[in-house]
């Protein structure tokens, strides 16, 4: 074969070759094509059927909620029938009961224009036999002027006159008569109120000290008292609050304090120390506590007395516990429980007398000075501070009033805080009541005279009421209203720094303008 067969042939095979290749590829697409299309089929097929089961789920879906809001629908259209027929019925009542008050009224006003009419026409007749009487009574006045020749005023005129002046001569009288009896009754009533007080009633009054004096068994004793390095005595002073003085005084020992109920537990727990004989300061604590609880229970006790002599009842525990210290209290030397218990009697005697309250009136005077009780704590006047005392623990406002008023802190506006003042001034004015040196009361009160003349402006200075007052007359050129006030602001402030003195002083300063010529 030469190439150019050779050439033909190849030609012929790779033609061949190519034409199987494409018939082969030809059929291979052809059946993915069909595979692919069976597969899209499938597909579309199979989300139709989904896409139904949808629809038809919805469809159900869309009938229950459907359903679902018919049946809410009518249940709230029955709820709003129901409300709806519950107002209709209201309103049908109250159109009813509109109705009937509206015939009540409608009745009512008839009733009233009836009435009303009744009224014209009674007010119509009477205004006619008004006139007539009128007319009556001007016929009459004209006879009785031309029968006595003058005026209705001018006769009243006259009546009037001579009625007044003879009211005024009788009402003369009648004052005149009624102020000499009453001086006269006054007079005899208060003397003989105050002398059957006295006479009824007097007590027994223990001085005043400030020292207390306790008797040793002997001299060695003192020793025992000091104690180890003074222990035993800075003991005993510290749990009792009150200075041991021991000195050469033989066989005594002296106890120093301004505080009486201090002192005397100080004095009953050393006579049992020195009893006891066992001194240290653990049994000195311990008597001391012990003396202390006793005397609390002996201050009520002495309250409770004082109450029950008085027949006094319903007083507050606290204040009887006050009342009861008083006991160990003194003012010029007179026991100041003794005093108040004294003015209890004197205030109840002279209420009875008058015809008031007894029992207030002797409740009045055992309370007046418990302000003194308590006045080493608070400051300000006993009597303030008792008002207050009494206050708090209920009293009443009378009773509070006239311990306030005593001392005339308050002026007094009821006549039981003016019998308190004087039973008080019975009581403390009694000679032998108070005691008290006639040097150092002198020296008292020419040093308050003189702390009020080193002030400028003074023109003169009184002490009266043994000291109690001090009153002070200032020129009126020199210091003014405002200046008064505060010199009397000062006095006082210099009187307690520079002074020592029982109970308070009341400062008071007078200003007055006086104008004096003379006739020629």
């Amino acid at each position: 074969m030469d190439f150019t067969s050779v050439m033909f042939l190849s030609i012929i095979v790779f033609a061949a070759g190519f034409v199987l290749a494409f018939w082969i590829r030809t059929r291979l697409t052809a059946g993915k094509i069909r595979a692919a299309d069976d597969e899209a089929r499938k597909i579309i097929e199979d989300a139709q059927k989904e896409s139904d089961t949808i629809q038809k789920e919805a469809k159900l879906h869309a009938k229950d909620q459907l359903y679902q809001m018919k049946v809410d629908f009518e249940n709230e259209t029955k709820e709003i029938r129901s409300e709806l027929k519950t107002l209709q019925k209201r309103l049908a009542q109250k159109e009813e009961s509109i109705d009937r008050k509206t015939e009540q009224l409608e009745r009512r006003d008839a009733g009233i224009s009836k009435k009303e009419q009744q009224m014209i026409e009674r007010e119509r007749w009477l205004h006619d036999q008004e006139d007539k009487y009128q007319a009556l009574i001007e016929e009459q006045k004209m006879q009785l002027e031309r029968i006595s020749g003058l005026t209705g005023d001018k006769a009243k005129e006259l009546l009037i006159k001579a009625m007044e002046n003879e009211a005024r001569y009788e009402a003369a009288k009648l004052i005149k008569r009624i102020e000499n009896e009453s001086r006269e009754q006054a007079d005899r009533k208060s003397r003989k109120i105050i002398a059957t007080a006295i006479q009824r009633y007097s007590g027994d009054y223990v001085a005043e000290k400030t020292v207390s004096v306790v008797n040793l068994p002997s001299d060695e004793m003192k020793g025992r008292i000091i104690g180890r390095e003074g222990r035993n005595i800075r003991a005993l002073e510290a749990a009792t609050g009150i200075d041991l003085i021991i000195d050469d005084t033989p066989e005594a020992v002296i106890l120093s304090g301004f505080n009486p109920v201090r002192r005397e537990v100080a004095r009953l727990s050393l006579e049992r120390l020195i009893n006891d004989g066992r001194i240290h300061p653990a049994r000195i604590e311990e008597t001391v506590r012990k003396v202390s609880k006793e005397m609390d229970a002996d201050i009520r006790e002495a309250g409770e007395q004082a109450a029950f002599d008085l027949g006094v009842h319903g007083i507050h525990a606290e204040l009887i516990q006050h009342i009861g210290s008083l006991k160990f209290r003194t003012s010029y030397g007179q026991n100041v429980l003794r005093h108040s218990v004294d003015v209890g009697f004197l205030c109840g005697i002279m209420a009875a007398e008058l015809g008031l309250n007894e029992k207030q009136a002797k409740r009045v005077g055992i309370l007046h000075d418990i302000g003194k009780a308590v006045d080493h704590e608070v400051e300000g006047p006993h009597a303030l501070i008792g008002a207050k005392l009494a206050k708090k623990y209920g009293e009443s406002p009378s009773v509070i009033h006239a311990i306030s008023a005593h001392h005339e802190d308050v002026p007094p506006t009821s006549v039981l805080a003016v019998l308190l003042q004087a039973a008080d001034t019975l009581s403390g004015a009694r000679p032998g009541a108070r005691r008290e040196i006639l040097e150092p009361y002198v020296k008292r009160l020419e040093e308050l005279e003189n702390v009020a003349n080193s002030f400028t402006g003074i023109s003169k200075s009184y002490a009266i009421q043994a000291g109690r007052e001090l009153r002070i007359i200032v020129e009126s050129g020199t210091v003014s209203d405002a200046e008064a006030i505060l010199l009397s602001r000062d006095i006082t402030k210099k009187i307690e720094e520079s002074m020592s003195y029982p109970g308070q002083i009341k400062v008071m300063v007078i200003r007055e303008t006086r104008a004096v010529e003379y006739a020629k």
